[in-house]
């Protein structure tokens, strides 16, 4: 690779990195902060917060390359022209096409980068973020165990534990239960220990009272009790038989079997194949806007007042492919045979990059003055012009 394609391509990755690094930083503190809400109101770690954080960044990275790469594409350019950097290059030869080698290897690896999320990182991530949303489901511990905290497993319910001894004794235990409209039970022990039987979870209460209060009729039972056994698994919830959904599907999975994916997630065969062919549609449509946002910028030549009426163009077109990528979506999905729409917004953004290329490359002829057949030039008093 020649110096300049050097030069070029690392001021263009620079670039993508920033921009990559500040648009993921968003969707992902976004993410994240819902992520907070639901895991630690529910008592969960800190660790599992940085595990489900972490599960949730390919999905995120994948959604923000394309806008990157074209930004830093853009951004180049716009510095490139702005200090007569592509102006003294052309001056020296270098054509637009070949100005574009650099920008051209940049989508490459931009969409290779996309490749290997969409087909791996994505897929693995979001199967793996299902399995462990059902065993923090099913995680009486991370659920109830969080001493001096009121908590609320699940709607109408409050639990509250003063404190755990090491030997996993739960000492003054408040239990409040108002899903029945017609009474509010309310337990309080001075012991309590959480125990397995089979698959259900139950907790067992020493030396307590048991409070029933009818709101039909205003009266208040009260119970003492020694021991009390209380089912928790309701309040934990079931685990559900199957966590597949269809972004848990591998490629391979897609392409060899489509009709036993779309069987299991339970959704139809127009939407996995919809499904496989974005995966290597998506990765084209960067390569795509690179170039937009590089040969849109030169189609305007060199101007001191800027060539910020290319980069609304260039931004304009980039919507425009996004729009025209969601208008074929739905056409695949009642008709599977019609993938080929999908790579259309790739398709189409290439030729556009191409045809900017060539309208830059074409010759600039400057107009002159017409004179009629036979007549001599103007006499400018000896001076030559």
């Amino acid at each position: 690779m020649a110096r300049f394609d050097r030069y070029i391509l690392s001021q263009l990755m620079v670039l993508f990195g920033f921009f990559a690094l500040v648009l993921v930083s968003i969707y992902w503190i976004n993410k994240a902060v819902k992520l907070f809400d639901v895991l630690i109101g529910e008592g969960q770690t800190a660790w599992i917060f940085a595990e489900f954080t972490a599960l949730v960044l390919p999905s995120v990275i994948a959604l923000v390359l394309p806008v990157a790469g074209f930004a830093a594409a853009v951004y180049v350019t716009n510095r490139l022209s702005s200090e007569s950097e592509l102006t003294v290059m052309q001056a020296t030869g270098f054509s637009p096409w070949r100005l574009a080698r650099p920008v051209f290897v940049f989508g490459l690896i931009t969409a290779a980068m996309m490749l290997v999320l969409f087909n791996y990182l994505v897929p693995a991530s979001q199967a793996q973020l299902a399995e462990r949303e059902v065993e923090i489901s099913r995680n009486v511990t991370a659920k109830l165990l969080t001493e001096g905290t009121f908590l609320h497993p699940a709607d109408r319910i409050t639990f509250y534990i003063r404190d755990i001894t090491p030997e996993g004794q739960l000492r003054d235990v408040f239990m409040s239960d108002r899903r029945s409209p017609r009474e509010s039970m309310t337990y309080t022990a001075n012991e309590a220990y959480i125990v397995r039987d089979g698959d259900k979870s139950k907790l067992v209460m020493l030396d307590g009272l048991s409070q029933t209060y009818e709101t039909t009729t205003g009266l208040l039972y009260t119970t003492h009790f020694a021991d009390f056994a209380f089912d928790i698994s309701a309040l934990i919830g079931s685990e559900p038989r199957d966590t597949f959904r269809l972004a848990h599907a591998f490629t391979p999975d897609l392409i060899s079997a489509p009709e036993r994916v779309a069987a299991r997630a339970g959704v139809s065969l127009g939407e996995v194949v919809e499904t496989l062919h974005m995966r290597f549609a998506q990765p084209l449509l960067a390569l795509a806007a690179a170039l937009i946002g590089f040969s849109a910028l030169l189609v305007g030549g060199f101007s001191r007042f800027g060539i910020w009426k290319q980069i609304v163009g260039a931004i304009f077109l980039l919507v425009l492919l996004k729009l025209i990528e969601g208008v074929v979506t739905e056409p695949v999905r009642r008709s599977p045979s019609l993938f080929p729409l999908l790579y259309l917004p790739g398709v189409l953004g290439l030729g556009l990059s191409v045809g900017m290329l060539w309208w830059s490359a074409r010759p600039r002829r400057i107009r002159q003055k017409a004179f009629p057949p036979d007549t001599p030039p103007p006499d400018h008093g000896g001076v030559q012009v």
